[in-house]
């Protein structure tokens, strides 16, 4: 098969779908790679390094679009990019389609068979594609937290563990989850006053064992969620529904009880965000402020830590990535029902019925899909 690899164009966007090394497994298997010329620069992949592995760098994503029946990317595709699939393209990248009318037109459009890393599950249920980024954002969010804490970003002038004799700041996590396990990892580890909420008793149990008493665990409830944030300093949302749009969870009057300097981390914002103020932002302008609050809701939050996400990323994908390369994007789905799981559009079709369900649009079953 022909995987194509762009060069992501989203705005600070430096990761890359293919590592060489990823790149070197498709070639090993059979698969020719093309790949657009710098699209590894900014995660400090040469092009040398992709022809060193039998990849072919190509001029510009026209020509990798031509090229390429498997497109592999990292964030979901522009506008200019779903303008170029046709119904002889497998797309496999994140998608987050919920919140996202627009895209979502435009790949039933396209005619291309679309599969979303984000939805793509194994035998435990979970998200495999997902984790790793998950990981890097749950991690990223204490880290742009406490930078937007300081007062010259807006903040409350707050350091987050304090010091001998000033009070830690309070960090509540919305969502315990991979990534509210890892921002409470960050956040106890830089000393602060950590709770973390969800609605599964299981998980708080699993978290009380983690963090042994470093962290406080609640259920969440609408009552308890205001509660907390309006003594908190830093409210990380790390809420998720599959596919699906994220809950609100933080609506405007609770926002307006909060201390002004507080910080929102809104991780949740692919999917629309948690908080009922949060927009999309980007690294290039990563905050706003909404009744005193600052708000950090940039829509590809690792991407600021590109070639640790990248290597991660690519580590995760590269199997199923093998798995369409070698069989085809129809048989490798009905051979695997976790992949199948993955398929958000098909043939001009919605086939993920939570992003049907939110986007008003029909949900449709491929004749071919017979895995689930």
């Amino acid at each position: 098969m022909r995987v194509g690899v762009p060069r992501e164009i989203k705005v600070h966007e430096y990761r890359v779908g293919l590592t060489p090394a990823g790149a070197a497994e498709l070639v090993q298997a059979g698969h020719e790679v093309f790949v657009e010329t710098k699209a590894g620069d900014g995660v400090g992949f040469a092009d040398s390094a992709y022809e060193a592995v039998g990849a072919k760098i190509l001029p510009d994503a026209d020509a990798v679009f031509q090229t390429g029946e498997l497109i592999v990317k990292v964030k979901e595709p522009q506008a200019i990019e779903y303008a170029r699939l046709t119904p002889d393209h497998t797309l496999f990248t994140y998608l987050h389609l919920a919140p996202d009318p627009e895209q979502t037109k435009g790949l039933m459009d396209s005619g291309c068979i679309a599969i979303a890393y984000e939805t793509v599950t194994d035998n435990e249920g979970r998200l495999p594609l997902l984790k790793p980024m998950s990981e890097v954002a749950g991690r990223m969010s204490i880290q742009v937290g406490a930078t937007a804490l300081e007062k010259s970003h807006g903040g409350r002038g707050m350091l987050l563990g304090g010091v001998p004799g000033v009070q830690p700041a309070k960090v509540v996590i919305l969502g315990g989850g991979v990534s509210g396990t890892h921002a409470a990892e960050m956040a106890v580890g830089m000393r602060a006053d950590v709770t973390i909420f969800d609605r599964s008793i299981r998980r708080l149990a699993e978290l009380d064992t983690q963090f042994q008493g470093r962290a406080k665990t609640a259920f969440s409830t609408a009552a308890s969620v205001e509660e907390a944030i309006i003594g908190a300093d830093l409210v990380v949302g790390a809420v998720l529904i599959p596919g699906a749009a994220a809950p609100k969870l933080v609506t405007r009057e609770m926002l307006k009880k909060m201390k002004d300097g507080a910080v929102l981390v809104d991780i949740a914002i692919d999917q629309g965000g948690c908080f009922e103020t949060s927009k999309p932002t980007t690294h290039q302008s990563p905050t706003f402020i909404v009744d005193g609050v600052v708000h950090y809701c940039v829509a590809n939050m690792p991407g600021a830590v590109a070639r640790t996400s990248t290597i991660a990323l690519t580590n995760a994908t590269l199997p199923f990535t093998l798995a369409i390369a070698n069989k085809g994007a129809k048989k490798a789905m009905n051979d695997d029902p976790h992949l199948a799981r993955g398929l958000n559009v098909a043939e001009g079709h919605v086939t993920y019925e939570p992003v049907a369900r939110d986007l008003g649009h029909k949900y449709v079953k491929p004749d071919w899909l017979t895995s689930i």
